[in-house]
């Protein structure tokens, strides 16, 4: 894997201007890492600690913490299944179990074709309209195994 481009670089360094302290701009930046690269390897993290002048650690811990940030490659959807407890009450196991069935892969675990990645989320913020899913950017709730075939079925 290899670090930033310098297009990346020059983004980053830009954003971090904009702020009293460069360690606020620590997540857009690690979002145009991963825009660039697809995810976060362990090399852009030291030097995205290198340019914000924090130890790897602290971008590691940071990373690790936010389900939007990846350590390792994931598909062109990212399926993301609340599981806390409005959702646990409205079934989000079965629609867990519906989603491994049918992509044929378990939380953290990408399809062969590099298609989707299912992970399994503490919360979506959404407890109104569980059970809930996120795939990239998009929520969609009241899921029903039969809603869920419709809006894979509707994915390119």
């Amino acid at each position: 894997m290899q670090g930033l481009s310098p297009s990346a670089r020059l983004r980053i360094e830009e954003l971090s201007a904009r702020y009293p302290r460069k360690r606020s701009a620590l997540i857009p930046s690690l979002q145009i890492a991963q825009e660039e690269a697809g995810y976060i390897s362990e090399e852009i993290m030291v030097e995205i600690a290198r340019m914000m002048e924090l130890s790897p650690n602290e971008v590691r811990e940071v990373v690790s913490f936010y389900s939007l940030l990846h350590q390792k490659p994931v598909g062109r959807y990212v399926i993301q299944v609340c599981t806390n407890i409005s959702c646990q009450l409205c079934d989000a196991e079965g629609i867990l179990r519906h989603l491994r069935r049918r992509l044929g892969v378990g939380p953290g675990e990408t399809t062969p074709d590099m298609k989707y990645t299912l992970l399994e989320v503490e919360c979506l913020g959404s407890c109104g309209t569980s059970p809930v899913m996120q795939v990239n950017d998009e929520y969609h709730e009241n899921l029903t195994p039969e809603k869920i075939d419709c809006i894979l079925d509707g994915l390119p």
